[in-house]
């Protein structure tokens, strides 16, 4: 079952957030991921597998900023793949989302955008 963790506040959010996902991990998952808002720019690290994948991941690419958001994913529609992972970005790159479920308009709202170029 997919969980999400969010934090914004004084502190570095990295710490909070996989400490938020572990607390998940009794819930089941196949993938995880953070992303960071900081310096007017959002980055983000992904992992299959489970949060001790992520961490390791996070050692040689740290992040650091004081908002953001995590989640621990149950494919229930695609493989498990850092690509399907979340979180996800907009097309511009200014925000980025997690979600749980499954989007069942998915492929009309995918032609949609790609009417838009997206």
């Amino acid at each position: 079952m997919c969980g999400i963790i969010g934090y914004s506040g004084g502190k570095n959010a990295v710490p909070v957030l996989i400490k938020g996902l572990e607390r998940l991990e009794y819930r089941g998952y196949d993938s995880s991921g953070i992303a960071v808002s900081s310096d007017n720019a959002i980055e983000c690290v992904k992992s299959i597998g489970k949060i001790s994948a992520l961490k390791s991941k996070l050692e040689d690419s740290p992040l650091a900023g004081r908002t953001g958001i995590g989640h621990t994913r149950w494919a229930t529609h695609g493989k498990p793949s850092d690509v399907n992972s979340h979180p996800h970005f907009s097309a511009d790159g200014k925000f980025a989302i997690v979600h749980n479920g499954i989007i069942e308009n998915y492929e009309q709202l995918k032609n949609e955008l790609k009417s838009h170029g997206i």
